[in-house]
């Protein structure tokens, strides 16, 4: 079965409904099927994504994407920089 990719707009809204399902005395267990993820997700998601609104969320997954962009630079930046010097060596 296909995993569903949930948007970080869809995230913050089943955790507000599940923040008023809990508070009007639901189990947690209930609380996640309800919203239609397990536990594990539903923990997940409220420790990543509890207390943000949507577009802080949509601020975080920009700074996630260009961090990873920023990695990915520096990696290469480190592979060019070390060949140099594995050249630079060779000739002498």
């Amino acid at each position: 079965m296909p995993r569903k990719k949930h948007t970080a707009e869809e995230i913050i809204n089943k955790l507000r409904e599940a923040e008023v399902v809990i508070a009007a005395g639901s189990a947690v267990a209930e609380t996640a099927r309800r919203i239609g993820v397990s536990e594990q997700t539903f923990y997940r998601w409220r420790s990543e994504y509890g207390g943000l609104r949507v577009d802080q969320a949509r601020r975080l997954k920009q700074l996630k994407a260009e961090n990873g962009r920023l990695k990915r630079a520096v990696a290469e930046l480190t592979l060019d920089n070390q060949i140099l010097k594995e050249a630079a060596e060779g000739n002498s």
